[in-house]
């Protein structure tokens, strides 16, 4: 399918994230470990928050992540405290740049790795759960987009965890309805510019890999030799679909149907399950 990353905390080169790393999101674009794919290249996306800017810049194209030469150029010169990554592995939508996450809506960010199943039986009714007013940002044919717009509709602006909870129920029902035994997998990281959601959730109980990152103090402590801790804040974290290396005590697995919540002060990582609506 895909994989992703959030990062939140001091601001850094998107270098020092996308490609620096052992087992980078550039390097799982083309060698992916835990993925049902090995190979993510059906397009890629990028999102940021600047300093002075409410809403964030994101560029997305369809070649793969490990080639492309503005991705390459950006990475070097772009330096931010938030922003998501993504590589796409196309679960059957086209390849094109409207399917390429993240996706934007004002000051929020989306993006999903995982899939409704039977969504080309059910997208007409998800798309008519999507507020009208919200309706013409759709711009492409994922069910990830679909997914955000009506996790939106359901008050992602002022409870995210509820709004993604009645937007898994409302894929469930339909799912149901539709004799789709499992209709939803998803692995979703969503923001404000502020904090970051993820969620790992699947009907049958086999969702797609998904990490956090230790506390940066206790990373120090194990590995006192890696002097780039230094100069990051005790904030920062990282969510990823898959391990950036292979560091003991950096990377911890969320668990199967659960949500978090990376934040100033104390994260928070919390049961998940889909609400009826």
């Amino acid at each position: 399918m895909c994989r992703w990353l959030a990062y939140s905390g001091t601001p850094v080169l998107l270098d020092d994230v996308l490609y620096r790393p052992q087992h980078s999101l550039i390097d799982q674009s083309l060698h992916a470990r835990m993925g049902v794919d090995t190979t993510n290249g059906d397009g890629f996306g990028v999102g940021w928050y600047a300093w002075h800017l409410r809403s964030p810049a994101v560029i997305r194209d369809t070649g793969p992540a490990w080639s492309d030469r503005n991705l390459r150029e950006i990475a070097d010169h772009v330096r931010s405290p938030l922003f998501f990554a993504h590589v796409r592995a196309s679960t059957g939508t086209a390849v094109q740049q409207t399917n390429c996450h993240p996706f934007r809506h004002g000051h929020w960010m989306w993006m999903h790795n995982g899939a409704i199943a039977g969504f080309a039986d059910m997208r007409r009714e998800l798309m008519l759960a999507v507020d009208p007013a919200l309706f013409p940002s759709i711009e492409g044919t994922t069910d990830s987009e679909v997914m955000f717009h009506v996790a939106l509709t359901f008050g992602l602006d002022g409870d995210p965890p509820g709004a993604v909870a009645r937007m898994a129920g409302l894929v469930e029902r339909l799912g149901q309805e539709h004799g789709v035994a499992a209709p939803l997998q998803m692995t979703v990281a969503v923001t404000d510019g502020e904090r970051v959601w993820f969620f790992r959730y699947s009907s049958g109980g086999d969702a797609r890999s998904l990490y956090y990152s230790s506390r940066v103090e206790d990373i120090r402590a194990l590995h006192p030799d890696l002097a780039f801790l230094n100069h990051i804040s005790d904030e920062t974290r990282l969510v990823v679909s898959e391990p950036l290396g292979d560091l003991p005590g950096v990377w911890n697995a969320v668990p199967e149907s659960s949500y978090g919540v990376v934040q100033p002060g104390r994260d928070l990582l919390r049961h998940f399950e889909p609400e009826p609506v």
